[in-house]
């Protein structure tokens, strides 16, 4: 059971309040009770002693709600009118994010969060979105250990049926083949393809040619992410049960739709949180694709943690596309500048070739 042993017990869903009872709980003391609905539990609420209990989110008779109160717990209510549980317990899935899809991406959860994003920042709202990024932050935790997360960066220009798209697929299938838990910004181009790759880690090249093939057809999410989602949903449903990967997208970029390869999506409202998340959890390294601003602020936001970074905390940097990041965006001679004589001048690398990347980070 999630929140295992010890003073503050996690319990994210009813079997698991059910579960805890039944295994002789009698006290809610360091309870930290998330998004579930008690409300068919109140004569077991009322038997237990609830002081020093927190409930976030939870539904709760009226009644129950009240007794509780008076018997020492703490309780945030549910926040009213609005298209996300800031009390989540878990990641979003593609499913999640895309139901609706069917009469169109507008209908999506996807999409009517982001319009309920764009309004006046009242103070419901910046509550709702700060209690809703902590869920986030708290669920993609615990996705984290016993793996080694590896992030992959790139554009979101890079066009389903390119090179650049191919290369970042078949190297999130090499990751994800390496053992590595593939970790992207969750969006489309060199994200998508990438989280693609690792998603048919278990299959063949010719599946994956095959997989790309049908993508081609929709090669970008404009004019339509309903049709650019759709046939995403058609290759998932070819190769179902696909290899495990993140993907953590931001509402910010609300233009920019999630790619649906991802299997846990840690979708954040805050763009800020989610960059530093981000490169917080590939502690695996980091592969940068060719991209434009994103991409390249994402390269020295790692290098400055690098930089400063205890020796045995520096993660590899590789680059790939040696005349891209030279000539077209030189940002490869000012790594090489600000690595020299710092503990990070062994782990940033620039190579051509995405068979190039696997072994690299094998060496970290």
């Amino acid at each position: 059971m999630k929140g295992g042993r010890g003073s503050t017990v996690e319990v994210e869903s009813l079997d698991e309040f059910d579960s805890r009872v039944a295994a002789g709980a009698t006290s809610l003391g360091g309870w930290h009770l998330q998004s579930i609905d008690l409300t068919a539990r109140g004569g077991v609420l009322r038997e237990l002693d609830p002081a020093g209990a927190l409930f976030l989110g939870c539904a709760l008779d009226r009644a129950d709600e009240q007794s509780l109160r008076d018997r020492g717990a703490l309780i945030f209510p549910v926040v009213p009118a609005v298209p996300i549980d800031p009390y989540r317990g878990r990641l979003y899935t593609a499913e999640e994010l895309y139901a609706g899809l069917g009469t169109g991406y507008e209908h999506t959860l996807d999409a009517r969060v982001y319009a309920w994003s764009q309004q006046p920042a009242t103070l419901d709202v910046t509550l709702a979105r700060a209690l809703h990024d902590h869920a986030i932050d708290d669920a993609l935790h615990d996705l984290v250990p016993g793996r080694r997360l590896v992030g992959v960066m790139g554009g979101h220009a890079a066009a389903r049926g390119s090179t650049t798209y191919a290369d970042a697929a078949r190297l999130g299938q090499q990751l994800a083949r390496a053992g590595l838990t593939v970790l992207t910004g969750g969006g489309p181009g060199a994200m998508e393809a990438a989280n693609l790759g690792a998603y048919l880690a278990d299959r063949s090249p010719g599946e994956l040619g095959e997989a790309l093939a049908t993508l081609a057809a929709v090669p970008g999410f404009v004019p339509s992410v309903s049709d650019w989602a759709r046939v995403a949903f058609d290759v998932r449903a070819r190769w179902p049960r696909g290899t495990r990967s993140v993907g953590i997208p931001t509402w910010h970029y609300g233009h920019e739709p999630p790619n649906v390869f991802a299997t846990d999506i840690a979708k954040y409202l805050r763009n800020a949180i989610r960059e530093d998340v981000l490169l917080q959890l590939a502690t695996a390294g980091i592969v940068f694709l060719p991209g434009a601003g994103g991409t390249v602020q994402e390269i020295f936001q790692d290098a400055c943690e690098n930089y400063y970074a205890d020796p045995s905390s520096v993660a590899p940097m590789v680059l790939v596309g040696r005349s891209y990041w030279t000539e077209a965006v030189p940002a490869w001679p000012l790594l090489q500048s600000l690595a020299r004589g710092r503990e990070m001048a062994d782990s940033i690398h620039l190579v051509d070739d995405v068979a190039e990347v696997p072994p690299l980070l094998a060496q970290s």
